[in-house]
């Protein structure tokens, strides 16, 4: 396993005759979408022993559009230069080893289709483009010049290798010119033999025609190219000229003889497995190079992939050799677009092709076998997926079409990706593997299939038979559910597949059975929790690892929480406001098990949300509970969050990627960043964290590319701000973006047969040929309609991708035009048409009643004869049917063929209604309308008379005209005719259907009964449409009028807003929701906190009765914050705040002017109420705060605990408002906010704890306890007063254990404090001071904090943390030992790695400066029992409540009696020593305490 990072880069780009090149020395380019990959080959490359010898080295990043061609300068000494050119219009000129532009030029008006750097000249560039113009550029001088050889498209150029001046050109309709450039472009060779597109040109490697031997009668072909002899010149003598054409054959043309001398048959190679469709041949890419110094042999590409070795010197025998003939599974498996030389730095000669199956492979010319492959991307990297049975393969959901399967473990291969296609036909956008079954592979696609893979065999995948509706956006294994898992045991499957799609539906699908119809867990839902309002769309699932928990996440931002087996709603996570994009449980083998109840949410608010949900699981409450309070907020993206990742390795470690284009690596436990990667250069959408490796991720994204990347070589912490954001944004909008729709000349890349036929083709091949074609894709959705008349290739039918477009052609340009002229003929003034007399209803009969008189006179003698003869004979019978215009005064029958013929007229010159007039005169109503109906020809006035044929008749064609007028878009006029008939309910489905949802509701409000259910439907699918646009307010009148009020308060909600949190309060408390119009509310008051809107908080609080704890706790928040700020309390500054009235009052202790505002404002008079606001404010639980908890959320969390202590004292009950204040002030402490510490004991406890020991009864209380912490915290603030008043400093946050150690009994496994932290021994060592007699009695009370069972205590958690940190660290040492033994091939015995990986410890002894010394297992089991046995001696009432550190007051002690001499009594020294000398286990108390000594 290399521990370097990897790229899998896209797929190189198709149909350009030069998109990849290679110079000597080990360095090969490709183009892929709008960049170019380097790649280095060889000894050079840096790989891995034993695996091939290349690596992805850098990106070439400028253009904006597809690069159609790449070369590199053959020249010795500026190997490092490289030329491109772009359908952007440009050409650059690059230095790979920087990687920057030296120069460019944007020359050329039309598509660039060839490109070339001259072998012969240094600085000389030619291009060509799809309208035959040739430029030559020379670089150093920055000079041009151009030609305009043939009115042809250029396909392919090739300069050649031995004469400066000669350029061969390919064109699209097979003709192939060489041209001198010294000659102005002068034509002096044209070729004529293919009779279709020119691929490849190839130059003899050696000059002159020795080399070969050919008979001067054989194959001849005409002489006289043009009708004319060029020429015979010097330089053009002795050179041959291979060429390959779609027309299936290669060319050997002879410059000396002016005539080809050779043509090779392309073979039909049947491959082995099986028969190939013959429409195979007529897809094809003919490739060639002439190998340098062997003019006998020459290499081509064939139709399926195979790479052909021709022997030139058996011309009658056509002789060819297959490459890699012997294996199996070498050859590529599509067509071949490039290939080009390499030579090693070892001397090598090597080969490299690029083809459709986004593959580029590495021959060894020598032996004609593969070396090794490179796989690629052919669309965004939607999902990747680690398996957890078969460790170390990493799934891959790619956007075009195919799942990879890539084998990270390989030893021989880094490169080890099997690719799957069969039956995906559409963007892999959800992987999941099974979590014990070896090689199951669920997948979901962009067209709603869910399908099963078995990746061990070449099965074609199962596929379910219920699809979703849109895209599937997730897939997950969870237990089944009723009623599938109400079989038996042996009946139904152990684990069933769970996916949600983009309709918002979860779909249970039975893995045995999938052809079996899927179950909605909506019903499920429903009838366990009675539901009768719209349950939210579903946007995201996730099962705990233990099968007993599901989340939803939703797309209003809500997550709930459902428990096995029925789907209880236990929980529901009003956090994310917007739609939610991924959840992900922590795994539960860490050493901290409680971590395996950590949940992290990502949504499009670009916020990370991690909460813990033990307390709700554990709890079994009857009712859901909301929350509305992370445990943790991880926030820095600056876009939406698409997928989430936990660290297998690590506890409380998280990698997110994001759309600003980086994937973050988070300390969840202490909310820092800590990795930002930023390679990629889309918006990120997958993320997986290796299971084998603690330093390797892996990220997808949309930039067609997975990086393997480490966290250790991150330069960056945090995702950019600010102007690096700016610049990221950039790198990002570099990428391809799709074209804008112009009208322009529709030519076509392919001829117009094959543009007609490639299309179907393409479609047809689909599933025998693999996967859709590669190329660009939109930015946001891969969604690249061809628009018409755009340039396309074969591909392009199936692709859409305008990287498949290649250089249009000029082919039927003149014809287009002329056709578009003739359909939009110029308006004539409207003047003129007034005077324009009406059109003939019988032209033609008028027409010959104005040819010569002798016709006429004709005429009139056939009529007559006609007219007064008794029977008509053959002749005269011929004579009426020949003059069809005479009927008008013959017989009935006459007439019909006379109006029949008019009609026909009418039709063919595009009257129609003419026609049906004519109809209608000979009394044909039903005709006309079935005609008309038949032609899409129906019109107002025809529908208008159907009545005269009758009701029937009428009926008939009105709902014809419906059904024309829908295909005309016309669909309110359909429904209005349909009204006529009295298809009411087909026409509000018709409006609805179309999204007419206003003019549905009319109808349906106009027409129907006020309790038909259509109408309610018409309100819900209108709101449902409108939610989504983001038109909340008229989304939320929908559900209003569905009497769905639940639904439009939640709607309401959605924007976050104050105002409108506020409204839909109201709105739920006027429909009787009460519960969740206090839920609005308290989110409304809690939105204008944040603005420090104290009025309009107390607002939104009193628009609910049960929000009237809270309306106490803000009034508390207020007053408290209003103190501070009187204080200059840096925590309440703020630059504007709205208070209230009351606040303004500043008279009296602070304590009785809240109980007064109390009872004065909110009519808090009796112990009952305030028991009942005390019981409403218990249920609220926030989680514990920490040194990254902001200042505004910490004061709010302080003021609910110092509400429910007022409370409490205000009911007589001392216990809970004991309990109450330790809380807060172990809260405050927690966060390392000492300021706010003491002036929560100088606010509420001014003369200290004695009068709260005097409230409490004798005799021992629960709270006794209580109180004892809290005289020790207070204590504990005395402590570092007097201490800091000694040392001249008073520090606003604490510098001390409590910000890296939480003594609280809940957190015993937390970190030894780190030494910054501790006291400094050495500062107030040698000074002197004096104590006040108040002082004096401080630091005797002092004597409690030097608790030995507290500190034994503390000693005992301590001990169990170390214990469980040792193991885990030896558990993965084990871990990587084992792994590195079972993948490696033959290890060496003497090898100094393996060595050290079987000691697990060693590395651990090290980065703890050598004192920790390596211990057994069962050492290790009898500290941790030893230790947790001591601990369960304890007395609950100790360990219920946290306390001070005790070592830490010992020190501080020890150096107050060191700067203070004589005021510390000698007993006191001797316990603070004792108790540092009994528990100082930890190295950092053993140097504080041996510093102390000396």
């Amino acid at each position: 396993m290399g521990q370097e990072p990897r790229t899998l880069p896209p797929s190189p780009n198709w149909y350009c005759a030069r998109c990849s090149d290679a110079v000597p020395g080990g360095l090969f380019g490709f183009a892929a979408r709008t960049s170019v990959f380097l790649v280095r080959v060889g000894p050079g490359a840096g790989a891995s022993p034993g695996t091939p010898q290349f690596r992805v080295v850098g990106e070439l990043v400028g253009h904006t559009e597809r690069v159609s061609g790449f070369t590199f300068s053959h020249h010795p000494g500026q190997f490092n230069l490289c030329a491109t050119s772009s359908d952007d219009g440009t050409v650059k000129v690059w230095d790979v080893e920087t990687k920057t532009v030296v120069t460019e030029h944007a020359l050329h008006q039309h598509t660039i289709s060839a490109l070339h750097w001259s072998p012969r000249v240094k600085d000389l560039i030619v291009s060509g483009d799809e309208k035959g113009v040739v430029y030559c550029y020379w670089l150093h001088r920055n000079d041009n010049q151009h030609f305009f050889v043939e009115p042809r498209t250029i396909f392919c150029l090739t300069c050649s290798p031995h004469h400066e001046d000669l350029v061969a050109i390919g064109y699209k309709d097979g003709i192939v010119v060489i041209i001198d450039l010294s000659k102005k472009g002068e034509v002096i060779h044209r070729f004529r033999g293919h009779d279709d597109e020119i691929h490849s040109i190839a130059w003899c490697p050696l000059p002159g025609e020795n080399c070969l031997s050919f008979n001067q009668e054989e194959n001849s072909e005409p002489e006289v190219p043009n009708g004319k002899v060029l020429e015979q010149t010097p330089v053009t003598k002795g050179c041959y000229v291979a060429t390959g054409s779609k027309d299936q054959t290669i060319r050997i043309w002879s410059c000396s003889r002016n005539r080809g001398v050779m043509t090779l048959k392309l073979p039909f190679l049947k491959r082995r497995g099986g028969g190939v469709d013959p429409t195979v041949r007529e897809r094809l890419w003919l490739t060639l190079h002439w190998p340098k110094d062997q003019p006998t042999q020459l290499i081509s590409s064939s139709f399926g992939g195979e790479l052909l070795l021709w022997d030139l010197t058996q011309s009658w025998r056509r002789r060819y050799t297959l490459f890699s003939a012997s294996l199996e599974g070498q050859n590529h498996s599509r067509i071949v677009f490039n290939l080009c030389p390499l030579l090693t730095e070892d001397d090598r000669q090597l080969l490299l092709s690029t083809s459709m199956d986004r593959d580029v492979k590495c021959w060894d010319l020598a032996t004609l076998d593969c070396c090794w492959t490179l796989p690629s991307l052919g669309g965004f990297a939607y999902s990747l997926a680690f398996s957890p049975v078969d460790t170390g393969c990493l799934a891959i959901g790619v956007g075009d079409g195919m799942i990879r399967v890539w084998n990270t473990l390989s030893i021989k291969n880094n490169y080890d990706v099997k690719s799957f296609w069969q039956g995906v036909k559409s963007k892999v956008t959800a992987l999941c593997w099974h979590p014990t079954k070896e090689g199951c592979l669920a997948f979901g696609t962009d067209d709603g299939k869910v399908g099963l893979y078995d990746t061990y065999s070449n099965k074609p995948p199962q596929i379910s038979s219920t699809y979703h509706k849109k895209t599937v956006y997730t897939l997950a294994w969870g237990p089944p559910l009723p009623p599938m898992s109400l079989g038996g045991e042996g009946d139904r499957p152990s684990l069933t597949l769970y996916s949600c799609g983009g309709e918002g539906i979860v779909l249970q699908h039975n893995p045995w059975k999938l052809s079996g119809e899927a179950l909605d867990i909506n019903k499920l839902i429903r009838d366990t929790n009675s539901i009768k309002y719209k349950l939210p769309v579903h946007t995201e699932i996730s099962w705990k690892a233990d099968g007993k928990i599901m989340a939803l996440g939703n797309e209003d931002g809500s997550i709930e929480i459902f428990q096995v087996p029925n789907l209880k709603l236990i929980c529901t996570i009003q956090q994310h406001h917007k739609l939610v994009n991924t959840i992900s449980w922590h795994h539960e083998h860490g050493s901290q098990p409680e971590l395996g109840y950590l949940m992290a949410s990502g949504s499009n608010n670009a916020v990370i949300y991690v909460h813990n949900l033990k307390a709700i699981i554990e709890s079994n409450s009857e009712s859901p509970v909301t929350i509305t309070e992370p445990y943790r907020t991880l926030s820095g993206h600056t876009a939406k969050i698409t997928s989430l990742a936990w660290s297998p390795h690590h506890d409380g470690r998280l990698v997110s990627a994001s759309y600003d284009g980086t994937a973050q690596v988070w300390d969840t436990l202490r909310e820092e960043p800590l990795y930002n990667f930023r390679g990629h250069r889309g918006r990120l959408l997958s993320v997986a964290w290796s299971p084998l490796d603690p330093d390797c991720i892996y990220s997808g994204a949309d930039d067609f590319c997975v990086y393997k990347w480490l966290t250790s070589m991150q330069e960056h912490s945090r995702p950019p701000q600010g102007k690096k954001s700016i610049e990221l944004e950039k790198k990002r909008l570099s990428q391809p973006k799709p074209k804008p729709k112009k009208k322009k000349k529709p030519t076509l890349r392919m001829p117009v047969k094959q543009d007609s036929g490639e299309g179907q083709e393409e479609e047809s091949l689909r599933e025998s040929l693999g996967p859709v074609e590669n190329g660009m894709s939109d930015p946001e959705a891969e969604e690249d309609i061809q628009e018409p008349g755009s340039p396309c290739t074969p591909a392009a039918a199936v692709s859409r991708d305008p990287v498949t477009c290649t250089p249009v052609a000029l082919g039927f340009e003149k014809l287009k035009v002329t056709l578009l002229k003739k359909e939009t003929p110029k308006e004539k003034p409207e003047a003129l048409l007034k005077k324009r007399k009406a059109r003939s209803m019988l032209p033609l009969s008028t027409s010959l009643d104005h040819r010569s008189k002798e016709e006429l006179h004709q005429d009139c003698l056939i009529l007559a004869t006609a007219k007064h003869s008794t029977e008509l004979n053959e002749g005269m019978s011929a004579d009426l049917e020949e003059r069809f215009h005479l009927g008008l005064f013959t017989d009935r029958p006459s007439l019909y063929r006379m109006m029949e013929a008019e009609g026909k007229s009418h039709l063919e010159n595009g009257h129609p209604e003419l026609f049906h007039q004519l109809m209608l005169w000979k009394g044909d109503l039903k005709g006309v309308l079935q005609f008309a109906a038949e032609r899409g020809e129906l019109t107002d006035s025809l529908v208008a008379m159907a009545p005269v044929a009758g009701y029937h008749v009428w009926l008939w064609a009105v709902e014809a005209f419906a059904k024309q007028l829908c295909f005309q878009d016309q669909y309110v006029k359909a429904a209005s005719h349909l009204l006529s008939i009295h298809k009411v309910y087909e026409a509000v489905e018709l409006l609805k259907s179309n999204h007419f949802y206003r003019e549905a509701i009319a109808i349906a409000k106009a027409r129907l009964r006020p309790e038909d259910p259509i109408l309610k439907d018409l309100y819900l699918s209108w709101g449902a449409v409108l939610e989504k646009d983001g038109h909340y307010a008229v989304a939320a009148k929908c559900y209003l009028g569905a009497t769905s009020a639940y639904d439009a308060a939640k709607v309401l909600a959605k924007k976050g807003d104050a105002a409108s949190l506020r409204t839909a309060a109201e709105l739920a408390s006027i429909m009787g929701e009460d519960e969740l119009s206090a839920s609005l509310a308290l989110r409304c008051a809690q939105e204008l906190l944040l603005a420090r809107n104290w009025v309009g908080a107390q607002e939104a609080l009193r628009l609910h009765a049960s929000l009237k704890g809270q309306r106490l706790v803000f009034c508390l928040l207020e007053l408290l914050s209003k103190h501070l700020e009187e204080r200059q309390i840096p925590e309440s500054k703020s630059s504007c705040s709205s208070y209230n009235t009351w606040a303004m009052g500043t008279e009296g202790p602070f304590v009785e002017r809240v109980t007064a505002l109390w009872r004065d404002t909110f009519g808090l008079d009796t112990p009952e109420q305030c028991r009942a606001a005390s019981q409403q404010l218990h249920h609220i639980k926030y989680p514990s705060a920490t040194s990254n908890t902001p200042s505004k959320q910490l004061l709010l969390h302080i003021c609910h605990d110092l509400t429910l202590a007022l409370l409490s004292q205000q009911a007589a009950s001392w216990d809970g408002a004991v309990e109450a204040l330790l809380r807060a002030v172990v809260r405050s402490h927690d966060a390392g906010n000492f300021t706010i510490m003491q002036e929560v004991y100088a606010t509420f406890l001014p003369e200290g704890c004695d009068c709260l020991r005097n409230k409490l009864s004798d005799h021992q209380t629960p709270a006794t306890a209580a109180l004892q912490s809290l005289e020790a915290f207070f204590l504990y603030g005395r402590l570092y007063e007097l201490w800091w008043s000694l040392s001249g400093a008073a520090p606003i946050r604490t510098p001390t254990v409590e910000q890296s150690q939480q003594v609280d009994s809940t957190c015993p496994e937390q970190a030894e404090p780190d030494a910054a932290t501790l006291p400094e021994p050495g500062c107030p060592v040698g000074s002197t001071a004096t104590l006040t007699g108040e002082s004096q009695q401080e630091l005797s009370a002092c004597q409690q904090l030097l608790s030995e069972t507290h500190a034994s205590l503390q000693d005992s958690k301590r001990t169990v943390a170390e214990v469980q940190e040792t193991l885990a660290e030896m558990i993965r040492q084990h871990q990587k030992s084992q792994l590195c033994k079972s993948t490696a091939n033959g290890p060496d015995e003497n090898d100094p790695g393996l060595e050290a990986e079987r000691h697990p410890c060693s590395a651990q002894d090290q980065n703890k400066g050598g004192t920790f010394k390596a211990v057994t297992l069962p050492e290790l089991t009898k500290r941790l029992t030893e230790a947790n046995e001591r601990i369960a001696k304890f007395p609950e009432s100790i360990k219920a409540w946290p306390f001070p550190d005790v070592l830490e007051c010992c020190l501080v002690l020890l150096h107050i009696g060191a700067q203070c001499p004589g005021y510390m009594t000698q007993e006191m020294q001797q316990q603070a020593q004792e108790l540092l000398q009994k528990y100082s286990s930890s190295e950092i108390y053993k140097r504080h305490c041996q510093s102390l000594s000396r």
